[in-house]
């Protein structure tokens, strides 16, 4: 079970949702949000810094989430955003059942990896039964089951600059002139080594469906679902988010949404 009170990231944070939410009201909220110069975009990212640097501070490094028992496991985990990734590469993979799946780890690390499902599933193990909690306001409790991050990390050894992770996906979300937009999301190296941080393989004592994010989908128990990144197909440690994207550090980051998701 945890030590971890989420009342106290409510606490902290409801205020800065008051305000943030009075200002966005009455105008269009994608467009201030992705509007590098306005104001009211630089007020909320402040909040959410100052939200980052103080639960960091009231929790530290090893808080856990809350962990249930299977008893409290109600329904099936509920699939949201992309179900079945529509990618060649990756219905390719899904036809042969992942077997040539390997996840890539690469950028600050002494030694880049190529690692097959086997040879995760070979690693250390963690399940654990947490909830899910989805920014569009609804929670699921379920088993997952897959390795640490952090033994992932370890067999890379982490450059002594690397300050976050970024997981890069197989789905695409947006296809135009501009270019194909795959699914992008980051942690820092605090949440990356922290002991409910895993790779999962496994749903529910089952192997991970597709609707879920198989072949391997990031677990971070301690932020919203949108961070939980599916269809993972490489990690990459860097020093900085600015080459990703629009530079905010994730898909829905760079359309608004908070970066440090804490709950």
């Amino acid at each position: 079970m945890s030590d971890y009170d989420p009342a106290r990231r409510r606490l902290l944070t409801a205020g800065l949702v008051g305000a943030s939410s009075l200002a966005v009201s009455g105008c269009d909220a994608f467009d201030m949000l992705t509007d590098r110069d306005n104001p009211v975009r630089n007020f909320i990212e402040g909040a959410n810094g100052l939200t980052y640097r103080a639960q960091r501070i009231l929790l530290g490094r090893d808080a856990l989430a809350k962990e249930f028992t299977r008893a409290d496991i109600r329904q099936p985990q509920r699939p949201n955003g992309v179900t079945n990734p529509p990618d060649e590469d990756y219905k390719a993979l899904a036809a042969n059942d992942f077997r040539g799946y390997r996840l890539e780890v690469r950028g600050m690390v002494s030694e880049k990896l190529s690692l097959s499902l086997d040879e995760l599933q070979a690693m250390p193990l963690r399940t654990q039964i947490t909830r899910h909690d989805c920014v569009e306001g609804w929670s699921c409790i379920a088993e997952w089951s897959g390795v640490p991050l952090s033994a992932v990390l370890e067999r890379a050894e982490p450059a002594q600059g690397a300050r976050f992770v970024v997981f890069h996906c197989f789905d695409t979300i947006e296809r135009g002139l501009s270019g194909n937009i795959r699914y992008y999301e980051s942690i820092d190296m605090m949440d990356a080594y922290h002991p409910q941080t895993i790779l999962a393989y496994g749903l529910n004592r089952e192997t991970l469906p597709v609707s879920n994010g198989a072949p391997l989908r990031l677990r971070v128990e301690r932020q919203l679902g949108y961070k939980m990144a599916k269809y993972v197909r490489a990690i990459e440690l860097v020093d900085r988010l600015t080459p990703f994207g629009l530079g905010k550090g994730g898909y829905w980051e760079d359309r608004g949404y908070d970066w440090y998701a804490g709950i």
